[in-house]
């Protein structure tokens, strides 16, 4: 199988498995779901849980973006992801990731030590992200989504669910690449329950190669972006397809991710990495 490798803005990453594991805190209380609400010291015991069960990344974010969540301030991120990322790097050089749409936060959090962007706004939010990223080389996850969090989810529609995201990506990755963002640091996100209802999520779920292949094959640069995330973990779409809570999904959720790594993720986004770990191993196991 081979090793999956991440560039980051001064060191190489990678892993063994089919897909890195990216762990999810929600520094806020307004997460889709309580069990994954962590602030002040509990956001701190929540990455060193994911630290020691194996996460190759930490996903951290202060604002919510779940159906109908409101924006905040800037300063009301900052006050929650500067104590947090300076806490993690005090007993660990996990990659961190900044789920943020702003460079104010972005900026501040990489001078502390964090080490990729996940920006839902795919860069549209704020325009002078992309020049602060392309002379800091960090990598950004740009995610497809349709609307807001607000508005997203009244009747979304799509010509061509899996064409029109591809090609929305595509376009994002052109932007990107026109203010100096070098291709192999753009990671792209379908965007899972973004703008999309059950039928799309569940095109997406087994479409990556498919939007990463269409992504490289319309850029046609000799550097090409090289990974796509897949953020399934206990959303509503699992719930539909289980008829099950949120609390109950976890089964439901690593029976998706494990389809969606056979169809091409790279990065899978989640809340259970000890669960998610021992799916890829035996994946991988069953292959070797």
């Amino acid at each position: 199988m081979k090793k999956l490798q991440l560039n980051l803005h001064n060191r190489i990453i990678s892993t063994e498995n089919p897909s890195f594991v990216m762990g999810i805190i929600n520094a806020n209380q307004d997460s889709f779901w309580k069990g994954s609400r962590f602030t002040g010291k509990k956001a701190i015991n929540q990455a060193l849980k994911l630290i020691d069960e194996g996460a190759d990344i930490l996903d951290i974010g202060a604002e919510s973006s779940r159906p109908g969540a409101n924006y905040i301030s800037d300063t009301e991120e900052l006050k929650v992801l500067l104590p947090l990322v300076r806490q993690i790097r005090k007993f660990s050089n996990i990659p961190i990731s900044i789920d943020t749409r702003k460079l104010t936060v972005m900026k501040a959090c990489f001078e502390e030590g964090a080490d990729i962007l996940n920006d839902i706004s795919a860069l549209e939010d704020d325009e002078k992200l992309p020049y602060f990223l392309a002379d800091s080389k960090i990598p950004v996850i740009l995610m497809h989504k349709k609307g807001n969090p607000q508005n997203m989810q009244i009747n979304p529609e799509y010509e061509d669910i899996v064409k029109d995201v591809s090609d929305y990506l595509t376009k994002r990755c052109q932007f990107a690449i026109s203010k100096g963002i070098s291709p192999e640091k753009l990671i792209l996100d379908a965007g899972i329950g973004f703008g999309k209802n059950l039928i799309h999520n569940k095109k997406l779920i087994l479409s990556s190669s498919t939007i990463l292949q269409n992504v490289q094959n319309e850029l046609k640069y000799n550097i090409l972006p090289q990974h796509i995330v897949m953020a399934l973990s206990r959303k509503t779409c699992i719930g539909e397809l289980t008829s099950k809570k949120v609390e109950d999904r976890l089964p439901g959720t690593l029976a998706a991710n494990l389809l969606a790594v056979e169809k091409g993720a790279t990065i899978l986004r989640v809340h259970d990495v000890k669960e998610t770990l021992d799916t890829l191993l035996v994946y991988r196991g069953l292959y070797e």
